[in-house]
């Protein structure tokens, strides 16, 4: 800290010199240009040879000074240069391991806030240095609901954890569907010193549905204005972000602009960067009372303390009353309602740099935000149309947003250097198996792989899904139907039935999908369609009795044979997959004969089919042709099941190493 301190000083006694030294040079020139009292002309213009006053002692004088200015000029581009380099390299040298010092004052947001600092000269200015502490938690709320919002908040956090440097504690107000996705999510992902807490958004409506709102976010665009009532009394300041939000740097710089807040000040917000609330847009446009341009609720700072000392509930209900009855709705959600109460109270507000809420929406000023990569903070999807906005820099923008949508979420869980979790028991049972395991077996990744815990996000598609009263419902997780008449009938419910949906393929990219079995079989007669993998490996399907099939109007009964490796419907009390067997071969092969011990039956659909379409090989099976190791291992791997068979089920495991040795 001394070090910057010191740092400091020298770049406000280097910003002092600039300023000052222009002025005692052209004093120093005023004053020299007067002789007896009397104005002297220092333009070579305005000299007068022939003179009595121009001597050759005057002229030498003039040259003289001439030569200074020249070489102050010169000293004062040098020390122009120098500052900027200070300035580049200052916030660098602050954001190193050993000090989470956050300088706000770069960039156009905050440029005459600087200048200010530096004619004014505040000495006191090192000690008042906005900080971060390095385990210090960072509060993050969101509103987040239904699948879509649940998947939009995966990439934001994504953006943010990619980044972070400090422990994070996410505030997510959701819905049922939202809280189901998200816990199952942060429950497999186990991110290090990252905590989750869930608000119920249902139980909010009440408090907001009595706002008519045209915007596309519903009731849950208004639930930002409750967030005093809903989260900790005990939360002193959290950031509050949309779902469509991208982080280009760290939180915590964001979070150090806390520090700056003055006198009543307790909202963090960036101007709106569209003439919306300008009233201009169209003919009539008739928009909410705001500041100015208003400012945008994307990315909001609050501090919640103050709010509530405020009677913040009832400052902003009272105002929104009032403005209904003229306004009838709100156009653009919770923004509206912000910025009128903004109207009136101008003083609330901390107006933050731009680039800390770059706006992509439509009629955006926004370009007027950067200059370069490096100035980008966060960007803002804001627009109805997302991805699809049309915006100079569009395609930058796009691609940063991609990267982090198809980013291996699982590389994020890094531990904080000196930062200690909180201790979690799934976590550190995993690290306890994995320390188990021989580093330098040439299996290892295998055997890791049966400990390693996925991060699993559910509900990635829409679904509409009502339960059956008498329990027979099923999913299937693929391109597939199920007609239940089939589970009624086998009561799949109370026996142990495995039900065999026969599978084809085709060699086409492009095909139109059979309506039925008739139509499924005259395609398999004209080699449009061929029974899955006859070609390849045969025996992962024969046991199905493709020729029995063709003819079949009734569940027909099976035997396993080696191999066999169908796709099924099952109860979802059944064995699970073995996780030794990950990538390519023996997964639904160990699964089938672990069903087949445990005495389920084998049942083919006759009226069920399902289609595999070709694609581009997978990386696992690709090494699986090209790596021997790789071979070797899976054939280890099997033999280590089969002996956990014959452990588990005796004499009756048998036939199964039996059929393994003859096949």
């Amino acid at each position: 800290m001394l070090g910057i301190c010191r740092g400091r000083r020298k770049f406000l006694a280097a910003s002092l010199t600039l300023l000052c030294i222009p002025a005692i040079t052209w004093l120093y020139l005023f004053a020299g240009s007067f002789e007896d009292g009397k104005p002297v002309s220092l333009s070579p213009l305005e000299s007068q040879p022939h003179s009595p006053r121009y001597t050759a002692s005057s002229q030498r004088e003039r040259e003289s000074l001439e030569v200074r200015v020249r070489e102050v000029e010169e000293e004062n581009r040098a020390l122009r240069r120098q500052l900027s380099l200070a300035q580049g390299h200052g916030p660098a040298h602050r954001r190193g391991n050993h000090s989470k010092t956050y300088s706000m004052e770069e960039g156009t947001g905050d440029s005459e806030n600087l200048r200010a600092g530096i004619v004014a000269g505040n000495s006191s200015e090192c000690g008042q240095q906005p900080v971060v502490e390095k385990c210090e938690t960072i509060h993050v709320a969101i509103v987040c609901a239904g699948y879509n919002a649940s998947r939009d908040v995966v990439t934001l956090v994504k953006s943010v954890l990619f980044h972070r440097r400090n422990p994070l504690h996410f505030h997510l107000i959701a819905d049922s569907i939202a809280e189901q996705i998200l816990a199952t999510l942060f429950q497999t992902w186990m991110v290090p010193a990252v905590r989750v807490d869930f608000y119920n958004a249902d139980e909010l409506k009440s408090e907001v549905s009595w706002i008519p709102n045209k915007h596309y976010s519903g009731i849950y665009g208004l639930m930002k204005l409750v967030l005093t009532k809903t989260l900790p009394a005990n939360l002193e300041r959290v950031i509050v972000l949309d779902t469509d939000i991208t982080f280009a740097t760290d939180i915590a710089e964001l979070w150090a602009v806390f520090h700056k807040f003055k006198g009543q000040q307790v909202l963090g917000l960036v101007e709106n960067q569209s003439d919306w609330y300008l009233g201009n847009l169209w003919k009539n446009h008739r928009p909410w009372p705001a500041l100015g341009r208003g400012y945008n609720t994307g990315v909001i700072l609050l501090l919640l303390d103050k709010l509530r000392k405020m009677k913040w509930e009832q400052m902003w209900r009272l105002t929104a009353e009032r403005e209904l009855m003229g306004m009838l709705s709100t156009s653009l959600a919770d923004q509206d309602i912000f910025n009128a109460v903004i109207k009136q109270n101008p003083f609330l507000v901390y107006q933050l740099p731009c680039f800390w809420n770059v706006q992509l929406s439509d009629h955006t000023r926004s370009e007027q935000c950067y200059r370069d990569v490096s100035d980008l903070k966060v960007i803002h999807w804001n627009s109805p149309k997302k991805l699809r906005v049309k915006n100079k820099h569009v395609e930058f923008f796009r691609n940063l947003y991609l990267t982090f949508l198809e980013y291996d979420g699982n590389l994020l869980r890094r531990e904080l250097f000196g930062c200690p979790s909180e201790a979690d028991v799934n976590s550190e049972n995993l690290q306890k198996q994995l320390s188990e395991l021989d580093e330098d077996d040439l299996c290892y990744e295998f055997r890791r792989e049966r400990f390693t815990v996925h991060r699993t996000h559910l509900y990635f598609l829409h679904y509409e899904y009502e339960p059956t009263s008498d329990n027979t419902d099923v999913t299937l997780v693929a391109q597939l139907s199920m007609d239940r008449k089939s589970v009624i009938q086998l009561d799949l419910a109370n026996t142990k039935k495995v039900m065999i949906v026969p599978a084809f393929e085709t060699l086409r990219y492009r095909l139109s999908f059979p309506k039925s079995k008739a139509e499924l079989l005259s395609m398999l007669d004209m080699g449009t369609l061929f029974t899955f993998r006859y070609h390849v490996w045969t025996k992962g399907h024969a046991p199905t009795n493709f020729a029995k099939w063709r003819t079949a109007t009734t569940p027909y009964r099976v035997e396993w044979e080696a191999d066999f490796e169908p796709y099924v419907v099952v109860r979802r009390d059944c064995p699970e997959y073995d996780r030794r067997f990950v990538g390519f071969g023996w997964n639904k092969v160990a699964h089938i004969m672990e069903l087949d011990a445990q005495e389920y039956e084998f049942i083919v659909l006759p009226n069920a089919y399902m289609i595999h379409m070709p694609h581009a090989p997978s990386f696992d099976i690709t090494k699986f042709r090209s790596n021997k190791q790789y071979r070797i291992c899976l054939k280890t791997l099997k033999e280590e099941f089969q002996q956990d068979m014959s452990r588990r089920y005796g004499f009756a495991a048998l036939k199964y190493l039996t059929a393994e040795n003859n096949s």
